[in-house]
C-alpha cells in the first residue's frame, strides 16, 4: 500500500518546485549538487516512493546515497601522457559523483590479469557494481562474469558473455575513413592494427574490408600491419611493408601518430607521399604535424549512456540493458591528399 508521500508534499517541505523535485530525484541537470542531495535525504526521511507506469511498471529509483562504483582498467591503456581512457574515466567518475555515487578507481597489473586476480574492491565487497573502460582477456573477462555485480564494460565487448556493454560504432568509423579516402582518389590502402588485440580493432578492420569490397579494391594481407603486442602494449619500433601504399588507415589517433612519426623518419613526407587517417580525435589528433584527419568518439554520450545503464542496475540489479552503439563522426584535418584529380 502506498504511503502517500508525493513530489509535491517534498517540494512544499523544502520550499522548491516540483520540476525541481522531480530533476533531483530522476538525476537530471538543473538542479545544484548540495539541492539534489538535500532533496534526496528528504525523500528518504518522507519514505517517498516512485508512482507506477500506466504499464504497472516501477520507474527505476536513483541509486541511494553512499552506493559506489568500481572503475578499472588494464594497465596497458595508462600512458605516461594520459590517454583515451583517462578522459572517458574522467567523465564516467565526474557524472557518478553528480549522482551521489562514490567512485573507487584501479588499475589492473598484467600480471593480476594474467593470473585472473580481482582487485581488492571486488574481493572486499566495497563497491556495489564495476565499470571496466577498455579491453581485458577473456580469462579475466570470465573472472569477472562470475561476481555478484553489476557489471559493464565500456569500448568492448566479448561475444562469449552477456555482460551488458556500450562501444563507439567501430564497423562504421573503419568504413567511412576508408571511404573518405577512396573518395580522396586512393586505391592502394592499408590498415595499421594488431588484429583480436581489442574487439574495436577487430570492428575498425571489418569496416576498412568491407569498403575495400564495396569498391573493388584488392585486399593485401602485407598492409595489415600489427600495432601492439599480445599484451597489447604498443611496439617501440614499426615495420613498414617493401611496397607501400598510398595512404593507412590507423585503428587508434595514438598509432596514427607513431606511424607518422616513423614514416617521418624515414623521410616520407605526410599527406605528400602517404597520407593517415586515425580514430578516437583524441589530443594527439590535433597536436601531430600534420593534424590527423579521425573519426570523432562521442566521449560525452557514451558516458552518459554507462552511468544511466548503472544507475539503473544499481537499483534494479535484473536489468541489462545488452549492446549499445554510439555513432562517431567523420573528423577531416591535414593528414590526407586529394588525388582524385591526378
Amino acid at each position: 500500500m502506498k504511503n502517500g508521500i508525493k513530489m509535491l508534499d517534498i517540494a512544499n517541505k523544502l520550499g522548491v518546485s516540483v520540476v525541481t523535485v522531480s530533476n533531483a530525484l530522476a538525476g537530471r541537470d538543473g538542479v545544484s549538487e548540495q539541492m539534489r542531495k538535500k532533496i534526496c535525504e528528504t525523500a528518504e526521511e518522507m519514505g517517498y516512493k516512485p508512482s507506477n507506469t500506466k504499464s504497472g511498471k516501477k520507474k527505476p529509483a536513483v541509486p541511494k546515497l553512499g552506493k559506489s562504483v568500481g572503475i578499472i582498467t588494464s594497465e596497458r591503456f595508462v600512458g605516461a601522457r594520459g590517454t583515451f581512457y583517462w578522459e572517458l574515466t574522467a567523465n564516467i567518475s565526474n557524472k557518478l559523483s553528480a549522482m551521489n555515487v562514490l567512485t573507487v578507481y584501479e588499475c589492473i597489473t598484467s600480471e593480476n590479469e594474467k593470473n585472473g586476480v580481482l582487485p581488492n574492491m571486488i574481493t572486499d565487497k566495497k563497491v556495489d557494481g564495476v565499470i571496466v573502460i577498455g579491453q581485458i582477456c577473456r580469462d579475466y573477462i570470465h573472472r569477472l562474469s562470475q561476481i555478484d555485480l553489476p557489471l559493464i564494460f565500456v569500448d568492448f565487448y566479448d561475444n562469449r558473455y552477456d555482460i551488458d556493454s556500450i562501444n563507439s560504432d567501430s564497423y562504421h568509423g573503419g568504413y567511412i575513413l576508408t571511404d573518405y579516402l577512396v573518395r580522396c582518389g586512393h586505391r592502394n590502402i592499408g590498415f595499421f592494427g594488431t588484429l583480436n588485440a581489442t574487439s574495436s580493432i577487430n570492428d575498425r578492420f571489418l569496416g576498412y574490408v568491407k569498403c575495400l569490397m564495396e569498391n573493388g579494391l584488392e585486399y593485401r594481407r602485407e598492409w595489415t600491419i600489427p600495432d601492439r603486442a599480445e599484451r597489447g602494449l604498443l611496439f617501440d619500433k614499426i615495420d613498414f611493408p617493401d611496397e607501400m601504399p598510398t595512404a593507412f588507415v590507423c585503428n587508434s589517433d595514438e598509432t596514427a601518430f607513431r606511424v607518422i612519426s616513423a614514416l617521418k623518419s624515414k623521410g616520407v613526407r605526410i599527406p605528400e607521399d602517404i597520407s593517415v587517417v586515425g580514430y578516437d580525435n583524441y589530443t594527439v589528433s590535433s597536436i601531430c604535424i600534420p593534424t590527423i584527419t579521425t573519426v570523432e568518439v562521442d566521449l560525452e554520450k557514451m558516458s552518459s549512456e554507462a552511468v544511466r545503464i548503472m544507475a539503473k542496475k544499481l537499483s534494479d540489479p535484473s536489468y541489462t540493458a545488452g549492446r549499445r552503439i554510439i555513432s562517431g563522426r567523420l573528423i577531416v584535418k591535414n593528414s590526407v591528399l586529394d588525388i582524385s584529380d591526378d
